[in-house]
């Protein structure tokens, strides 16, 4: 929180050297998952490391004993890691309600004597701070590879070491119940957030207008600030992630990384727009087909795995299957440890992104637009396809590309649920940093972050500031 309130008000407040950029790069973290940030940190931290080893050829140590250096692979480091990877949740949501709030409240307070940021700004974006908190619990709560690298002892973890560690199913979906109970109370709490009030201004006008230009000399503390979880949940590790691609290069592998990543790119798609397809259907259905709560409140269900950990996804889905599997009609067909229990398993995960981004733009189109259309006597089918999916095109690419990233970055549900000899970019890095070979992990990392960069470069294209103006 700390990290992404204070970037978000220094980009929406001050007019400075470099600001269009950060703007736009501190969203660049979100691009690379926690577990590829800790083996960078990891294998430049370590005993072994280059900075470990440029300390004691520089001051002649020879022993670990014979120095203090904090160790990575600790809760301090664990926190440090997952903290500068998931602030961009925090600092994205709050820089669109400080982007979204009148200026006339903001010139109101100045008036007064009142501090804008912690008298209207901190305010009015409470709802959105706390939705952007509640994500990044519930991220915390889902990750596994970095907890599972790192050796601490979280919930997903534990149920992950009791099914497949020692085989006791029991205990873990035990596990997974108390799990469960907590990501209900935070998802009630992210609901709640949304509730805020009202306001209404009808003097429209731009935050840019609003904002204090800095000179050179004063730009370069705005600069340091946003430079700080920058550098160390990107720049950093990406760094480390090329000097070990090119350190390891070998075209030996280059045949098997292409395989790995066309497996990737294929259950990815298929996935993702199976999602884009079942958001569309469900968005049209409950706003225009449909519109009792019941099926309101169904659909919200049905986008309710995006927040629980990929391990209890697993879990549930193998228990389903191997229920299915035991019908005699279905004994023959494999459905455990499929392709098909794969795509399952991320459409119940992330099927919230694809509704959420479809449903918001939705929601946004002019309801005489849809009217007049079918005053004209056009069939809903045909206005569905000539009017509402080109208007909302851009909700629908930006679920499509988000939902695609996040299947690419999953690991604890494709490593569990992924037939023999398949394997993506993420389990293929887990399987080689797991075994300490963080070199050969380097690329296929590397080319998880470049996929991860992609929506983030078409977020920033299409989300000007002057969207979120009430017009």
């Amino acid at each position: 929180m700390l990290l992404g309130l204070t970037t978000a008000w220094i980009i929406v407040r001050y007019d400075f050297l470099f600001s269009k950029i950060l703007e736009w790069a501190l969203l660049l973290p979100a691009a690379i998952p926690a577990y590829i940030v800790a083996y960078c940190y990891t294998d430049f931290l370590d005993f072994s490391g280059p900075l470990q080893t440029f300390i004691r050829d520089i001051f002649l140590l020879e022993n670990k004993s014979d120095y203090y250096f904090p160790n990575i692979r600790s809760m301090e480091g664990t926190i440090l890691v997952m903290s500068f990877v998931l602030y961009p949740y925090v600092y994205f949501l709050s820089k669109v309600s400080f982007l979204s709030t009148p200026v006339s409240l903001y010139e109101l307070a100045q008036l007064r004597g009142h501090s804008i940021f912690f008298n209207v700004a901190l305010p009015i974006a409470r709802p959105a701070i706390i939705g952007g908190f509640s994500l990044v619990l519930m991220e915390t709560i889902s990750d596994f590879g970095t907890v599972e690298f790192f050796a601490i002892e979280t919930i997903t973890l534990g149920i992950f070491n009791l099914w497949l560690g020692m085989n006791d199913f029991n205990s873990a979906t035990q596990l997974a119940l108390l799990s469960f109970t907590f990501i209900v109370i935070l998802l009630t709490i992210e609901l709640i957030s949304r509730n805020k009030k009202r306001y209404d201004d009808t003097n429209i006008k731009s935050i840019s207008n609003f904002k204090i230009k800095l000179s050179q000399r004063k730009s370069i503390f705005p600069i340091f600030i946003c430079l700080i979880p920058l550098t160390f949940g990107f720049i950093l590790p990406v760094i480390i992630l090329i000097n070990q691609s090119i350190s390891s290069f070998d075209i030996n592998n280059y045949d098997v990384l292409i395989n790995i990543f066309i497996n990737t790119i294929f259950v990815g798609g298929i996935s993702s727009f199976l999602i884009i397809f079942i958001g569309i259907l469900l968005s049209l259905t409950i706003n225009y087909k449909n519109q009792n709560n019941y099926l309101k409140f169904l659909a919200i269900i049905a986008g309710s795995g995006y927040a629980f950990p990929g391990v209890i996804i697993a879990l549930g889905t193998t228990y389903v299957f191997s229920s299915l599997q035991n019908i005699p009609v279905l004994e023959n067909f494999l459905i455990v440890g499929s392709i098909f229990s794969l795509i399952i398993a991320y459409i119940a995960r992330f099927n919230a992104i694809g509704f959420n981004s479809i449903n918001s733009g939705i929601l946004r189109l002019p309801k005489n637009i849809i009217e007049a259309s079918l005053t004209l006597n056009t069939s809903f089918e045909k206005t569905t396809f000539k009017i509402i999916l080109p208007l909302i095109k851009p909700s629908i690419l930006i679920g499509a590309l988000l939902s695609f990233v996040d299947i690419v970055k999953e690991l604890p549900i494709t490593l569990i649920l992924r037939p023999f000899n398949f394997e993506t970019l993420a389990t293929y890095s887990y399987q080689f940093a797991k075994d300490e070979m963080f070199e050969q992990s380097a690329l296929s990392s590397l080319l998880i972050v470049f996929v991860g960069i992609i929506p983030i470069i078409f977020l920033n294209l299409i989300l000007k500031p002057e969207k979120f103006l009430y017009k």
